[in-house]
């Protein structure tokens, strides 16, 4: 715990120690800034657990218009066009940002930038640092950056609790300490706090995200948009540790297949097979394993020899499981992995609150849709943490109010994971999210994970068509009119009391 923190009143606070807060700490400079983390930088966030890399048109045979072609088709219709091109043309100038902050990216022989193909990209436009540890690379290169930088004010140990508003206007941060609790009058608030997979059972990400950002905005009236998407990887390992160990993308990339215990390749008949978008290769297993299969990974012949090479973190997790990727097939089976919906907010960051704005995997700029493309998270996390920076930097401190915020529970949500896993996974139905709505509505006053969890499923619900990774079982053809969502906490439990009252689905969402 830093000493200074009776001299932090007023400027900006940053929650989140992940890239995307970083990134957007460092972009502040020479700004003082006060930057809270859960954990000690880098012990616990998604970003240093990214195995893929970062998205960007570098190759001699792509273009920006080539990477929004393949963004918009991935996000099935629902991404904002214009959010989207902007960030996929500020690509190439955010890996540049982050090797000039000491990341060390792999390279050719000659000293080019080593390009991956992954799945629904055209080009190979992924950049790695360190093979499939691209996350901790970059997070390393950052946290260095971050500790040296004298304007930013790193505060370990800290959760932010509660978000002071007065007239729709940041007054301040309520936050829980090791040592009691800490208010940071401030007019300026950044959340960077990453997804929501602590709300699943099978998860590829840290258990401790479990949608703290999105609850903080919630109560403090932000609006948020999309929740109902989710994104679920189709190729975590199937075994007992949670969260699952992921196995990229890339190595489907570089030619790995999937097959089931009779070794047919069921995807051959899928538009792209294995490369095929993620919501369509996660619904194929799932449907698969639903059906009595086992479904495997078969990386023996490519990569084959070069695996460990190639994936030292993959192999070293299926070594951990007494599997040899060279020699043996992976058990793997779909996971939550991300969140395209998230508190809505404009390229900017901008959300509906006045002072709060939102970057990175708990944000929800359009790019994403309704099925994120490989690699584009962290690519939008760099590039919007700099508009953040710019935006907030731009903005006037405003009057620091006298404010009283009480604390919000964040009770440990493995009592949720069962009933959210259920209705919220791969395939969902109109019963199963009304069941969970009903269970959820009496703890969303007093829990944060059960707020977040009642606002997905109302979102989920009100979707009455299959998109991306939503998929209704009751509703399984996509509706001739895209349109993304948006809700409110207060919007979600009206329409959570009316199902409650109401004998049919219908009457609930009149």
């Amino acid at each position: 715990m830093n000493t200074q923190i009776r001299n932090l009143g007023g400027r900006p606070v940053i929650v989140g120690g992940g890239i995307a807060g970083l990134m957007t700490a460092l972009h502040m400079a020479p700004e003082p800034v006060a930057l809270l983390s859960r954990t000690p930088l880098g012990a616990d966030a998604s970003s240093t657990w990214a195995q893929g890399g970062l998205a960007a048109s570098l190759g001699s045979d792509d273009a920006p218009s080539l990477h929004l072609a393949d963004t918009l088709a991935a996000g099935d219709g629902l991404c904002d066009v214009e959010v989207a091109r902007l960030i996929v043309q500020a690509a190439p100038a955010a890996i540049e940002d982050l090797a000039c902050q000491g990341v060390r990216f792999d390279r050719t022989p000659e000293g080019a930038l080593l390009l991956g193909l992954e799945a629904a990209h055209g080009r190979r436009r992924i950049v790695h640092a360190g093979g499939d540890g691209s996350g901790r690379e970059i997070m390393r290169a950052l946290v260095a950056a971050v500790r040296s930088t004298p304007s930013i004010t790193v505060i370990e140990g800290a959760e932010a609790r509660r978000l002071a508003v007065e007239d729709n206007a940041i007054a301040g941060v309520l936050a829980s300490c090791p040592t009691g609790p800490l208010f940071f009058g401030t007019g300026r608030v950044i959340l960077a706090t990453g997804g929501i997979g602590g709300l699943f059972f099978d998860t590829t990400n840290p258990l401790g995200s479990c949608g703290q950002g999105l609850g903080l905005a919630a109560r403090a009236g932000a609006v948020l948009a999309d929740l109902e998407f989710i994104q679920f990887h189709p190729t975590a390992l199937d075994g007992p540790d949670r969260p699952m160990p992921l196995i990229s993308e890339a190595v489907r990339g570089e030619g790995a297949t999937i097959v089931d215990e009779t070794g047919q390749r069921f995807l051959k008949g899928v538009q792209g097979g294995e490369l095929a978008p993620r919501d369509v290769v996660a619904r194929a297993i799932w449907k698969h394993l639903s059906n009595g299969h086992r479904v495997f990974l078969d990386a023996r012949e490519k990569p084959g020899p070069t695996f460990a090479r190639q994936f030292p973190t993959i192999a070293s997790a299926c070594r951990r499981a007494g599997i040899d990727p060279a020699r043996g097939l992976i058990p793997i089976r779909p996971a939550q992995h991300y969140h395209m919906g998230g508190v809505a907010v404009d390229e900017a960051g901008h959300t509906s609150v006045s002072g709060l704005w939102a970057c990175g995997e708990v944000a929800s700029t359009g790019l994403h849709g309704a099925n994120r493309l490989a690699s584009n998270s962290l690519t939008e996390a760099v590039v919007c943490a700099r508009w953040v920076a710019e935006s907030v930097a731009s903005s006037p401190c405003g009057r620091r109010k006298p404010a009283i915020a009480r604390n919000q529970d964040w009770p440990d949500p493995m009592p949720l994971r069962p009933l959210l896993s259920g209705a919220l996974g791969v395939a969902r139905d109109g019963e199963g999210l009304k069941a969970a709505i009903r269970a959820l509505l009496p703890l969303a006053t007093a829990s944060g994970p059960a707020a977040v969890g009642l606002m997905i499923a109302v979102a989920a619900l009100l979707r009455q068509e299959s998109r991306g990774a939503h998929y209704r079982t009751d509703f399984p053809h996509r509706a001739a009119v895209a349109r993304r969502s948006e809700l409110t906490l207060d919007a979600a439990v009206a329409a959570a009391q009316e199902l409650a009252c109401s004998p049919t689905l219908e009457e609930a969402i009149r």
